[in-house]
């Protein structure tokens, strides 16, 4: 009896020393005891690191973007006009030629001859045209002393005519024999860079080939067509109410810092797709650094219109809820207030605040996620601005240094 008197009394002893073990109030002495971990608890009302801006008042423009394809501003595909034996190219594949330049020569001598023919033809006419011009004003004074019939007279004028006419026809063929002649040499029509030679000296060049000799692109200035959503018919209808509107020429992945080019738009097509439901349009560019090539692909945007002095606040800033649009406006003490939003236009790098903030305002660009309406904040550099001194949330290992710091 003894004995199990002793052991329940063991017992109970091991029982009060674990329950003031475990349940004993939390002390600074005992902060690496289970009862310390009760004490971390308050470490949730920390103030948040949060990397901070302010908003502004600026001058936003507006733009559409689109999926554009370069175009040459002129292409034109080299044919012969004449045929015949291919005697000369005088081209370089790759070569910049100006209009006028001679490209390749096709053998003249035919034409040569036609030519020559034609105006022999011309000058046996004009010769019987002087002859028959003396004729008719000898029968018109005999005709007038009664020494000839009017009939002989009027026969005379009459054949005068008839010459006159045939001398003009000749002219007409010897204007076309030395066109024929002039195409025997082929030139460039515009200026532009040559492509691949497709027909070698030598060749026998016809009108009716399929294949041309050569294409010419004219580069500078160079189009892009791009399409746009037919929504957006209205507002590029405005734009071009104040004269066409700069379009930007990016290239893939590229941001509009740095454009392939400037320019502007051209064309805006006079009827929407209805397969698709977007509108076309084409842009000038100067492609004086020959950046755009025809065929490619580049990303456009085109400057629909800039909003004058409007509250813009990085588009980090602004997050979503249910309720719609907010931000985290850091007022004095440091307190982190929720401030519903009315959010107009919005981009990558800003977004502008229609209603519901003032300019100048402390609001909270990274760690909002961690925030809740009334929660203290602690800016991470000295105005709230200092990217490199606010930790991630994922990784944070400044973060998780501190907090052990503090615990141990």
């Amino acid at each position: 009896m003894r004995r199990v008197l002793l052991v329940l009394l063991l017992l109970g002893a091991a029982g009060g020393a674990g329950y003031y073990y475990w349940f004993r109030p939390a002390s600074t002495e005992h902060a690496g005891t289970p009862g310390g971990r009760r004490r971390g608890a308050g470490d949730e009302a920390a103030p948040i690191p949060v990397l901070a801006a302010r908003s502004e008042t600026r001058d936003v423009p507006v733009y559409l973007d689109g999926l554009g394809t370069v175009q040459a501003f002129n292409l034109v595909s080299v044919r012969p006009m004449v045929e015949g034996p291919l005697m000369e190219v005088r081209f370089r594949e790759g070569q910049d030629v100006r209009a006028g330049d001679l490209l390749a020569r096709i053998d003249p001598r035919p034409y040569q001859a036609s030519l020559d023919s034609a105006v022999a033809k011309k000058q046996q006419d004009e010769a019987n045209l002087a002859n028959a011009k003396l004729d008719a004003n000898r029968y018109a004074k005999l005709a007038a002393t009664a020494y000839s019939s009017a009939q002989q007279s009027d026969t005379a004028r009459a054949q005068v005519a008839q010459l006159e006419a045939q001398v003009r026809g000749d002219q007409a063929q010897i204007d076309t024999a030395r066109t024929q002649l002039s195409y025997t040499e082929i030139k460039a029509p515009i200026d532009g860079r040559i492509g691949l030679r497709q027909v070698d000296s030598g060749n026998i060049a016809r009108p009716s080939d399929a294949v041309p000799l050569t294409v010419i692109t004219q580069l500078k200035p160079i189009s892009v067509v791009f399409t746009l959503p037919q929504q957006a018919l209205p507002v590029v209808a405005n734009a071009m109410q104040d004269g066409m509107p700069e379009v930007l020429a990016l290239k893939q992945g590229g941001g509009a810092a740095d454009p392939l080019d400037r320019g502007q738009l051209a064309v805006l097509d006079n009827q929407v797709d209805p397969a698709t439901g977007t509108i076309k349009l084409k842009a000038t560019f100067p492609n004086d650094k020959l950046l755009l090539w025809p065929g490619g692909f580049v990303n456009v945007r085109m400057l629909a219109e800039t909003q004058r002095g409007v509250v813009t606040v990085p588009t980090a800033a602004v997050q979503r809820g249910p309720r719609g649009a907010f931000v985290f406006v850091i007022t004095q003490g440091l307190v982190a207030q929720r401030r519903p939003v009315t959010v107009g236009h919005e981009d990558d790098q800003v977004s502008v605040v229609a209603e519901g903030l003032r300019s100048g305002e402390q609001i909270v660009v990274d760690g909002a996620q961690r925030l809740t309406d009334g929660g203290k904040v602690a800016l991470a550099g000295p105005d709230g601005n200092a990217p490199d001194a606010v930790p991630k949330e994922r990784g944070a290992p400044g973060m998780a240094q501190r907090r052990g710091r503090s615990s141990s």
